[in-house]
């Protein structure tokens, strides 16, 4: 994470001072010979750090005529070397000293303490944060409407502070973005009997800054009441020697002398008032770990685009399931140990785990749409993949559980998430609006009606008995068993549909990997579950005629030789779209539908 943590200081001579920073220095490119150490740079940290002290006084040039530089307005001397960390695993380092050592990063860092400590703060109202960008920064608006946008979209993580103590977030895109937290030290010779000091981070991402206000916010805070509590503990020690409150309410207050007698108490440094002698070794300790912990927490993603139609339903189905399962454990008396297992089966056993399971059970197993092509032959395919296309009930019968749970998992490739309903091995038929992949024993009947039908294809899968087992590898499945594809259906099968052709043409190319099929398949799914969503828009939203049909038809290049095809793989993919599509759907035609009125 590109930003750094300073501490600063209100003194009562000087103003906001920066005491502690810390920044992280990320390792350089390869090309710049990042193995070799570099010549000077020691040298050229320590000349940053005395440019720094030198923007510093002349920052303050008119506090340094009255007097010197009191003691509390420094943490390490100018000759200190400062504290270093590096992480081993990402070769970041994080340097602290009083100053940031660029100095393009020092005027930065000056103007979010003076804000933190000053303009930025209202003892009614410790949040005024408008996001400007303009060139006067952020200006305090609490009416305005950019103030009431901006507050509503922090709600979860802002509150509204009385009094100066506590968080606040400001900052454009010019000077960056900060989050401070404002907070008092007891010291029992100040006025007040405490002094100001605030925890800035400042970095350029406003959106990386806010998402992490909660984060920073709690970890902050025990840094903060780790100074207060041990600061507490000197104040009573000190009070309890010497009370400083009836020692000022005898002494004699002269204007004249005022200023002489608060010079004296100005001076006290933060280690003195918590007698901490380690002090800042371990704010570098804890600045650096939160800066490496805030970089890790969040992380960049590309999204390329909108989520597809497969992740939306099988993110509505784990829901289901889960919603399901709830209502059994959460049903009078409990469940017993099959109702969940048969929940399980009627879910189908989801999507994604199928495609495990096959691994886990012995013996031969498809591996890929060309390998099942190769075992079949190219006319057994054609017409195994033609039915599944259709939406057809796909019957696999034989003995090899693992052989037909991986014949399953290829052909499911074919279609959507959403048109794939699984039983992959059941000991008695399950009817077809139940599943359309259905695995069954060897002595499972077909009842006649399926048989019949030209809806359905049954696969035999039985042992070849011209050839032992033993004189065969695993991996040869057409020399361990015969195939014999049967159905009713009459219908040619060799003009469409046109993704079935394509898709041949893919598999039937010897220079194109499995890999690259499988991206050639992707991409014609996506192309055709386009088309789906255009035609459900067209007919069954905006419920337009057969002729209008037919002209978007032609429109999506389903006409033409096998458009019968065409059309049925369009209707019975129609009913694989995600819940959620439709529904957005059905609302905005409703809405659209509404007068401007309403």
């Amino acid at each position: 994470m590109n930003a750094l943590v300073a501490l600063c200081h209100f003194c009562e001579l000087h103003g906001p001072r920066t005491l502690f920073c810390t920044e992280a220095l990320h390792p350089p490119s390869p090309s710049s010979h990042a193995g070799a150490p570099v010549p000077g740079d020691r040298d050229r940290d320590r000349d940053g750090d005395r440019e720094g002290e030198g923007l510093t006084m002349r920052a303050n040039s008119s506090a340094t005529q009255r007097g010197e530089m009191c003691e509390g307005c420094r943490s390490l001397p100018a000759s200190h070397p400062g504290f270093m960390s590096i992480d081993e695993e990402t070769g970041i380092r994080f340097l602290s000293h009083q100053h940031p050592r660029q100095p393009q990063l020092f005027s930065v860092v000056r103007q979010a303490c003076v804000r933190s400590l000053s303009c930025e703060v209202n003892s009614d109202v410790r949040l005024h944060v408008c996001v400007s960008h303009t060139s006067d920064t952020l200006t305090k608006r609490p009416a305005s409407t950019c103030i009431h946008i901006f507050l509503f979209a922090l709600r979860p993580f802002l509150q509204v502070c009385p009094g100066r103590e506590g968080p606040i977030f400001f900052g454009d895109e010019q000077h960056g973005f900060v989050f401070s937290h404002t907070f008092f030290i007891k010291d029992s010779l100040a006025r007040g009997f405490q002094r100001w000091y605030s925890i800035v981070m400042v970095a350029m991402d406003r959106i990386y800054l806010i998402n992490s206000w909660p984060f920073l916010l709690r970890h902050l805070r025990l840094t903060i009441q780790s100074l207060q509590s041990t600061a507490l503990k000197v104040f009573e020690n000190e009070q309890g020697v010497c009370p400083q409150r009836s020692v000022r309410m005898n002494s004699v207050f002269s204007p004249a002398v005022f200023p002489h007698q608060r010079s004296g108490n100005a001076a006290r440094s933060l280690t003195s008032l918590t007698q901490h002698q380690n002090l800042w070794a371990s704010l570098h300790s804890s600045f650096s770990w939160l800066l490496k912990a805030c970089g890790c927490r969040l992380t960049e993603k590309l999204l390329e685009g909108a989520p597809t139609e497969d992740t939306l339903v099988l993110i509505e189905r784990q829901t289901e399931q889960e919603e399901e399962m709830s209502c059994w454990g959460g049903a009078e008396g409990g469940c017993s140990s099959s109702q969940p297992h048969q929940l399980e089966s009627e879910l189908g056993l989801d999507f994604l785990c199928d495609n495990d399971k096959p691994n886990e059970l012995p013996g031969p197993k498809f591996t890929s749409l060309r390998h099942l092509r190769q075992v079949l032959g190219a006319g057994e395919f054609r017409q195994l993949v033609w039915h599944v296309l259709m939406g057809n009930q796909v019957i696999w019968r034989g003995a090899d559980p693992g052989l037909i749970q991986s014949a399953f998992t290829v052909l499911k490739s074919l279609l959507p998430v959403g048109c794939v309903r699984s039983v992959p091995f059941s000991a008695q038929y399950e009817e077809a609006y139940k599943c359309n992949f259905l695995g069954l024993s060897p002595d499972v009947p077909i009842p006649t009606h399926v048989s019949s039908s030209e809806f359905s294809v049954l696969v035999d899968v039985g042992p070849d008995r011209s050839c032992p087992m033993s004189a065969v590898g695993e991996e040869d499945i057409s020399s361990i068993y015969q195939f014999a594809i049967s159905s009713a259906n009459t219908q040619p099968t060799d003009r469409g549909p046109a993704l079935l052709n394509k898709l041949e043409v893919a598999l039937s190319n010897e220079n194109l990997s499995v890999d690259v099929v499988s991206h050639c398949l992707l991409c014609l799914k996506e192309e055709w579950m386009n088309k789906v969503k255009v035609l459900f828009k067209f007919s069954k939203v905006d419920g337009r005629g057969r002729e209008d049909t037919q002209k978007v038809l032609a429109l999506l290049g389903a006409t033409g030789p096998g458009e019968e095809d065409n059309v049925r793989l369009l209707k019975f993919w129609m009913t694989g779209l995600s819940k959620t599509y439709k529904s957005h759907l059905m609302t905005a035609a409703r809405g659209g539908e509404r007068s401007p009125s309403q």
